[in-house]
């Protein structure tokens, strides 16, 4: 009786987050007739939930667009590749592996292990990218969610100056990709709940021995005070995104003041 409670859990939660995911690619258009979508996996709970409610939004929209998942092995060491193939093996999409040793360029570049978070961020994305580029590629969907959303939101006014967050939508600067974020109105909470249910295997964090950002750690601890103490201010900062008048801000190059 566990189980079948356990199932109908997960299938309730399933059908809930592809609405949520559904929303944001409809508001958003991040999907078309005809798109050639690349998946990024990346064996975190984010990624492969990603996975799961893009293949359910593509089963039962009316859009007729193509799906592959690529996994970047960056060559770190102790990760497990076989995981992530074994899991593959369950769904019903074409998966390819890329291989690209970044490891080795961030031991060379950065023996001091400084600066090493962004310099790897850019030589991921830059793989990516350059791997969707030749494939023909016309969108690139990655796993990011509404918390790390806001999160990015406050980093860049605490630490930049700048108000600034993570779009669900974005043309690269050569404007030959599209990135998208289906997940943009899918809560963290929701996404470690749905991959627990699932019972998926994670690959491990911190492989790298870097450590989280401290940065964003700060933050991710304000966002999680105000979820247990304010319920529903996240989603009222998300919502806020969505929703500036740039006449009550002070950028000139947005309104004529």
């Amino acid at each position: 009786m566990d189980e079948v409670k356990h199932s109908r859990q997960r299938e309730k939660l399933r059908r809930h987050l592809t609405w949520r995911v559904t929303k944001a690619i409809r508001e958003y258009q991040m999907v078309a007739e005809g798109t050639r979508l690349m998946l990024c996996l990346s064996g975190g709970k984010d990624s492969l939930a990603l996975v799961d409610l893009m293949l359910a939004y593509q089963r039962g929209c009316k859009e007729r667009f193509e799906m592959e998942v690529v996994f970047l092995d960056h060559g770190f060491p102790g990760f497990p590749t076989d995981v992530l193939s074994r899991h593959m093996d369950s769904v019903a999409l074409p998966f390819t592996i890329i291989h690209q040793d970044i490891w080795a360029t961030l031991q060379e570049k950065c023996p001091d292990g400084k600066k090493m978070c962004s310099l790897c961020a850019r030589l991921r994305r830059g793989a990516l990218y350059a791997h969707a580029a030749e494939n023909g590629f016309s969108h690139i969907a990655l796993g990011h969610h509404m918390d790390d959303m806001v999160e990015t939101l406050f980093l860049n006014l605490f630490y930049g100056g700048t108000m600034k967050g993570m779009p669900p939508k974005l043309t690269t600067r050569k404007g030959d990709l599209i990135v998208v974020r289906p997940m943009a109105f899918v809560a963290e909470a929701d996404v470690v709940r749905y991959v627990r249910l699932a019972g998926y295997e994670t690959a491990p964090k911190d492989l790298c021995g870097a450590g989280e950002n401290e940065k964003r750690r700060e933050v991710k601890e304000m966002l999680a005070g105000w979820r247990k103490d304010h319920p529903g201010r996240v989603e009222k900062i998300f919502h806020g995104m969505g929703h500036v008048i740039p006449s009550h801000l002070a950028d000139t190059t947005l309104f004529d003041f």
